[in-house]
């Protein structure tokens, strides 16, 4: 069975966004860029699909297309532009989704996740999207959250478990710690 891993970057305070959704902190982090963009091609290896939210997609599809994106990580650019997407919006118009091999789902999503988890193939990744990762979330859909926190105090923003009611229940598989700027991945295993 594939399994879904959210991958999401946070504050030290818990926030994935600023309060009007910017992530431009953790963009700019100063630092061993080297060793983060190897543990990103790292991940992707893995993943033969992406799940996305309207606002993360059309972030990602405005970068990752670009002669910049290329330039700066050609080998994620490569792989973010030729991967399988998959859009989650019912707001979203069809013609609005161009960024290649992507597909627009609006309705029926938990019945759409279950059918792709029990198709072979790698896993399927979550990068960023909180709208979508509290609704997997709270539904049991997510089997592993990988949580890179970084050396930020936002003070206030956007938590990625935002609405979540009950409680969920994860267990610890490793820890990684990115020298410098500080970086720490915590991956878990979601517990059902």
């Amino acid at each position: 069975m594939r399994k879904i891993v959210a991958f999401e970057n946070v504050s030290l305070d818990g926030y994935f966004s600023r309060p009007n959704g910017e992530i431009d902190w953790f963009v700019s982090q100063p630092g061993n860029q080297a060793e983060l963009d190897e543990f990103a091609i790292d991940s992707i290896k893995s993943t033969d699909l992406l799940l996305f939210g309207r606002v993360t997609y059309e972030l990602m599809a405005s970068y990752w297309t670009t002669a910049s994106a290329m330039k700066n990580a050609p080998f994620l650019a490569e792989r973010m532009n030729n991967l399988h997407k998959i859009v989650f919006s019912r707001t979203l118009d069809i013609d609005r989704v161009e960024w290649q091999n992507t597909r627009l789902v609006k309705d029926y999503i938990e019945e759409e996740i279950k059918k792709m988890k029990n198709r072979p193939g790698k896993n399927m990744a979550i990068l960023g999207s909180g709208s979508i990762v509290s609704w997997f979330a709270e539904r049991g859909l997510i089997d592993e959250y990988s949580i890179m926190v970084n050396p930020v105090i936002l003070g206030g923003g956007r938590s990625i478990f935002n609405g979540i009611k009950d409680r969920l229940h994860l267990k610890l598989l490793n820890a990684r710690t990115f020298e410098p700027p500080g970086n720490v991945l915590l991956n878990y295993r979601a517990v059902k």
